[in-house]
């Protein structure tokens, strides 16, 4: 880690359209953005064959150690991974948010958090089993005292965390949601409840995560289609999420939705300590790769978690790189390398091209990448 304060430039550095400029930093703070070779500093970093975009999002990590195993040190999910702001998918509930939202004060990784309807958390992972682990009145306090923090709610509605109660954890979500004026991000997996019955009470803005796993409540027919429910919510506004975890990712899914340009509006790791070091997930830099080979973009791929994840933050600083912005970016670099790549469901699939994340600028430092593949 080494603080930017003199007029730095990163040189020759490659944006995502492959034009090359350089970057001046003073500061911190982006000076100027010039074309390649121009730039003037007391100190050139050579950028030659490295792209540059906005500091990576990660719209679902889980990011508070205390619940392990799903939970990780902030950095070690963020800055060191490529990504210089996270948000924390729903591990505390009202009982501990305020003690995720204080570790985040020393951290180098922007952080914001979904709070989980269930006051517990992932204390345990049935935490909407129990209806009286909802306390509506705490929500609400909470979503005020930390209205910086807290960017929305988070449901998770499957079988093994709702158990007898279904689809009535997803109405009192939804009426959480009212009561805050904040969307849900909703997590889906085995039923019941049925798929069918979840993603119809999803609204405009709302998230609908691990879209594409491959268990058989999923949001795609026997013959790869996606379901009419599926299409009506997109038409509603509906935001799809990839989330890809130890369980949600399938390649077969990937494949159906791509080819029905069922796309993900982000694509977001669903990582914590566990898949960090075991796999499948490792880091975000593979599972953008995973998209590569799907046959997306190096432009969609990077979008999904720069523009579209900073507008659904509504901060769109975040999603820019501009003079007289904060410096906020990610450096990386798309190698031809062969490299064997796994969903969710031990399924190999072998890719030509791998994203490597290399740095992030980020509160007035540039921070190296320490990531494990």
């Amino acid at each position: 880690m080494r603080s930017i304060q003199k007029r730095v430039v990163l040189s020759n550095v490659k944006r995502i359209t492959g034009e090359a400029v350089d970057i001046v930093i003073v500061s911190g703070t982006i000076d100027e953005i010039v074309e390649a070779g121009r730039g003037l500093g007391s100190r050139i970093v050579d950028c030659t064959d490295t792209y540059v975009s906005s500091g990576w999002i990660d719209m679902h990590v889980h990011a508070f150690p205390d619940f392990d195993p799903y939970g990780d040190e902030i950095d070690e999910i963020g800055v060191k991974q490529g990504v210089t702001t996270i948000v924390d998918a729903g591990s505390c509930g009202a009982d501990r948010v305020a003690e995720l939202a204080k570790s985040s004060e020393y951290a180098n990784t922007r952080v914001f958090s979904f709070l989980n309807i269930s006051t517990i958390g992932l204390a345990r992972t049935d935490e909407l089993s129990n209806l009286e682990w909802i306390d509506k009145a705490k929500v609400v306090k909470v979503v005020q005292d930390f209205d910086h923090f807290i960017v929305g709610l988070k449901a998770r509605i499957s079988h093994s965390v709702v158990g007898t109660y279904g689809i009535t954890p997803l109405h009192i979500a939804r009426e959480l949601a009212n009561l805050t004026s904040l969307p849900l991000m909703v997590h889906i997996g085995s039923g019941p409840p049925n798929i069918k019955e979840i993603i119809s009470l999803l609204e405009q803005k709302d998230i609908v995560t691990h879209y594409l796993n491959g268990k058989s409540n999923n949001l795609f027919d026997e013959t790869g289609r996606p379901l009419v429910e599926l299409l009506e919510a997109i038409a509603r506004g509906v935001h799809l999420d990839v989330g890809h975890g130890t369980a949600s990712f399938s390649f077969k899914v990937a494949e159906d939705a791509k080819r029905h340009r069922i796309d993900p509006h982000t694509i977001s790791t669903d990582i914590y300590r566990g898949n960090r070091l075991n796999g499948p997930v490792y880091s975000m830099s593979q599972t953008l790769t995973k998209f590569l080979y799907l046959g997306y973009s190096l432009q969609e791929v990077i979008a999904a978690v720069t523009t579209r994840a900073a507008e659904w933050l509504e901060k769109p600083e975040l999603g820019r790189i501009q003079v007289g912005d904060a410096a906020n970016l990610t450096l990386f670099t798309v190698n031809d390398e062969q490299t064997v790549l796994m969903d969710s469901e031990g399924v190999q699939r072998i890719t030509d091209k791998r994203i490597e994340a290399k740095g992030v600028v980020i509160n007035g430092q540039f921070i190296e990448c320490e990531i494990r593949t």
